[in-house]
């Protein structure tokens, strides 16, 4: 019995986990049968869990039902206070905006996903909204330079759960395609977009490794596709190559 307590206890903070997962990909209140559901965790459960949440602010409730409390905020703080990386990379991300005249962002790998975890603009400002902390694919922009680095094993799983896919003019980029896209990247050092994630928008991106030569991060310029111009990518690349391996050095 001494032995279960804890492995009880580690299943329900897994649980919380779940339910707090489920709640940051919505995007907007979600019902409670609805968390439920999608957690793959029993109605009466995922209401003693949103309870203990809600008590503690990491979750809030009205009439259209759960969404994020405002309680997460100070872990999103505290990390980007004390982080290694985010306090390398500021620096880099002024002299490159500055260098460039373009948005600099830094963003980090989480699973199938990469988060913006610094920004600092450019010269122009963009014409949408990307808060730190938005979630963004990996098979788009920035995260091709991180996908570029999976060993074979994880690019298989990766591709499995993706499929073919589109990009924001329409256009399907189907798997073997992407492959080699992400061959070129990983061999030339840097990735390269034009109107895949927001039509009109263009962008450059190289992988920032970590102490074990894993990608786990990425640095990225973007502008207007008139503020890259095909000729300035290769350019740029070097630019990125640079400014990646200095946030490597200052984090790792």
């Amino acid at each position: 019995m001494e032995q279960a307590k804890p492995a009880t206890s580690m299943r329900s903070l897994e649980r919380a986990i779940d339910v707090l997962e489920v709640l940051d990909a919505g995007h907007h209140a979600l019902r409670l049968s609805e968390i439920a559901r999608r957690a793959g965790l029993p109605v009466a459960t995922t209401q003693r869990i949103l309870g203990v949440l809600e008590a503690r602010g990491r979750v809030e409730r009205d009439a259209n039902g759960y969404r994020p409390g405002v309680g997460l905020i100070f872990g999103a703080h505290a990390y980007l206070t004390s982080s290694p990386l985010v306090g390398a990379a500021r620096p880099v991300l002024q002299d490159l905006a500055g260098a460039t005249g373009l948005t600099a962002s830094l963003f980090k790998r989480l699973g199938w996903s990469r988060v913006v975890l610094a920004r600092v603009a450019g010269d122009a400002p963009l014409r949408y909204e990307l808060p730190i902390g938005e979630r963004l694919p990996l098979h788009l922009g920035a995260g091709k330079a991180l996908a570029a680095h999976m060993d074979p094993a994880e690019l298989d799983e990766f591709l499995a759960q993706l499929g073919d896919h589109t990009l924001a003019d329409g256009t399907t980029v189907d798997r073997d395609d992407f492959v080699a896209e992400l061959r070129a990247v990983r061999a030339r050092g840097y990735s390269q977009a034009r109107g895949e994630r927001e039509p009109g928008m263009a962008s450059v991106a190289a992988p920032v490794l970590d102490a074990d030569g894993a990608a786990t991060a990425a640095v990225q310029v973007t502008g207007a596709l008139a503020d890259i111009p095909a000729e300035r990518v290769p350019e740029l690349g070097l630019e990125l190559q640079r400014a990646a391996l200095a946030i490597s050095r200052r984090a790792y």
